[in-house]
């Protein structure tokens, strides 16, 4: 029996390719790379916490490079309006009116640098942008160009000078991915290495813009069965009941999960979704929308995931 081919032709094979590509600079992250590509063919936004120095900068310029993109970096500080993220309308006496000169915003991936150090208007102002897709300035709405990806970074609430998202704004974002530390391995070759992101130069493009609009316009055609959609449902209710958790998973936080996993599948060349496709994205979904009663901090927020696992059947 024939398997029906992907919207891209032998797209599982594109995707190792890119991981390759990709894992040049950022080695020993396979998983990481996968998961961040899911999110950019889900057409969401990824927020990367870990501790500085991480490689994060590394994999977003990496990725940019792999599907050969507009890529803009915006260093958030506290200073920082947000008039330096959408753009500005200056008058030019030549022309005696105003001219919109847009701001970094305005590319296929956005690097926002240390999200939380700056303050919650700047940071309301690349939420929304995220959020619609196009941004108003002057009374005048503009398009951001597509695909528009986000790669959001964040150090630990624990580091001085940061101001935490409330949870109504981490559920804008589709996913979210720690790095961690290299294997030993890795980090030989690390050592090795007088300088990783010089091998930035090296990657080849694998995929292309088209590519990415092609996977995000056949998601809605994956299929998932009433049995599998049932275990979904098993996994969001538990989250509600389980007197554990401060709030459950909502609506959007369950959509984000079916979503994703229809990716995955997808990113294998599958038209259908299995229980070990919700299992591998749920704990980049759902970990940061959901707290529980002993930690509001939501530093173990890798618990939260392993205990859905965990606790409920799959039948």
């Amino acid at each position: 029996m024939n398997m029906p081919m992907s919207p891209v032709s032998n797209l599982q094979e594109k995707v190792e390719q890119a991981v390759a590509e990709v894992g040049k600079v950022v080695l020993g992250k396979d998983q990481q790379i996968r998961l961040a590509l899911c999110c950019l063919f889900s057409g969401g936004h990824l927020l990367m916490e870990d501790k500085p120095g991480m490689g994060k900068t590394t994999l977003s310029q990496a990725l940019a490079r792999t599907f050969g993109l507009q890529y803009s970096r915006i260093q958030f500080t506290s200073d920082l309006l947000p008039a330096d993220i959408l753009g500005v309308s200056i008058y030019d006496q030549n022309k005696a009116s105003f001219t919109f000169h847009k701001g970094p915003i305005f590319s296929n991936l956005v690097l926002a640098d240390e999200i939380n150090r700056t303050t919650p208007k700047t940071q309301s102002a690349l939420l929304e942008a995220m959020e619609e897709g196009k941004v108003s300035v002057d009374g005048n709405t503009r398009d951001l160009p597509h695909p528009f990806f986000v790669i959001a970074t964040q150090n630990p609430v624990s580091f001085s000078g940061t101001y935490p998202f409330p949870e109504s704004q981490l559920d804008r974002f589709l996913m979210r991915l720690n790095i961690g530390y290299p294997d030993p391995v890795a980090e030989r070759q690390l050592l090795l290495n007088h300088d990783q992101r010089a091998n930035l130069v090296n990657i080849k493009q694998t995929l292309s813009a088209d590519d990415v609009s092609a996977v995000q316009a056949a998601i809605s055609t994956v299929q998932a069965t009433d049995t599998l959609l049932d275990y979904v449902q098993r996994l969001v209710a538990y989250t509600r009941q389980d007197d554990k958790y401060s709030f459950g998973l909502s609506p959007r936080g369950a959509q984000a999960l079916m979503r994703c996993a229809r990716t995955w599948a997808l990113m294998h060349n599958r038209k259908h979704v299995l229980p070990e496709d919700v299992q591998t994205v749920l704990p980049s979904v759902v970990d940061h929308r959901l707290r529980s009663v002993a930690d509001t901090s939501g530093r173990n927020a890798e618990a939260y995931s392993q205990r859905l696992l965990t606790e409920v059947d799959v039948i």
